[in-house]
């Protein structure tokens, strides 16, 4: 498969733009049930249903062939990573408007550039190291921390975005020896098997039909999102997905506008443009 193919581009796009779609569904939802369901409670019904919609998906297909992995342990780092993204971003939602946290998340890709260098000693030139120091101004202006208002609630998008880009990095490592599917699978199995370990001291069923529904539908957003994320990178170059990952911020906007009647100040306003202006920029320079 050409994944510069203007076909197989097309798709891409028009997948990672679905991803982005349920992820801010994804956010919002999270952030609804916030005050009624307890955060253990929420990450085992969405690893649950991750685990049992990858089964249903892809094991008629692939058979016992899902089940193979390569590198087992790092199967399991994704996992842990990726069950402390899950806890931390539905903590922060009850705290942080879900427009400005998805605005803060996407310092990811920019974060990724930065850690890169720290970690893989890839070299960042100038510019780029510019776009980042670009993307967490606007992240401050979009938090604007003011003395004692300022708490640990608000700085945690951005020990969520540190995460979300060790997240990214061991996945790029994993590409070249796990296939996506398995990896998808042991994510939420991993995430189903720390959950369920606490789970006894943490059982709390949702007071009605309405906030069940709300819980499965928010583990479908996720697993949908990720699994449509990941063909979308099969489809086309990260660099020409980037760019449109941005569209996230809007779909969580209009959702915290629509769901909770909140709607950013011109502050927060200019610091997500920033955010999305830096990401871009870094974006259409890896293309080069």
């Amino acid at each position: 498969m050409n994944p510069n193919h203007p076909t197989h581009v097309g798709r891409g796009i028009a997948l990672a733009v679905l991803a982005t779609l349920c992820f801010a569904l994804l956010d919002t939802t999270s952030q609804y049930i916030g005050a009624a369901v307890p955060v253990i409670m929420v990450i085992w019904v969405r690893f649950l249903v991750q685990t049992l919609l990858t089964l249903g998906l892809l094991w008629p297909e692939r058979g016992r062939g899902l089940l193979v992995a390569h590198r087992p342990g790092w199967q399991a780092l994704r996992g842990l990573i990726m069950v402390a993204c899950s806890g931390g971003a539905y903590l922060s939602l009850q705290h942080v408007p879900v427009g400005e946290f998805t605005a803060i998340l996407m310092l990811v890709p920019l974060t990724v550039t930065l850690l890169a260098a720290r970690l893989l000693r890839e070299r960042v030139n100038p510019l780029n190291w510019l776009l980042v120091a670009g993307g967490f101004a606007g992240a401050l202006i979009v938090v604007r921390p003011k003395g004692s208002d300022f708490t640990f609630w608000l700085a945690l998008p951005l020990v969520l975005v540190v995460l979300n880009a060790l997240h990214q990095i061991v996945t790029s490592h994993m590409v070249k020896t796990e296939d996506s599917g398995t990896t998808h699978f042991y994510t939420g199995l991993m995430g189903l098997i720390l959950s369920s370990v606490l789970l006894p001291w943490a059982w709390s069923p949702p007071e009605n039909l309405l906030l069940w529904a709300l819980l499965i539908l928010l583990g479908v957003f996720g697993s949908v999102g990720h699994y449509v994320l990941i063909r979308a990178f099969h489809l086309a170059p990260a660099s020409r997905l980037t760019p449109f990952m941005y569209a996230q911020i809007a779909f969580a906007t209009l959702g915290g506008w629509i769901v909770f009647g909140h709607t950013p100040d011109r502050w927060t306003v200019a610091g997500i443009g920033l955010i999305a202006l830096c990401g871009m920029l870094g974006a259409s320079l890896r293309r080069r």
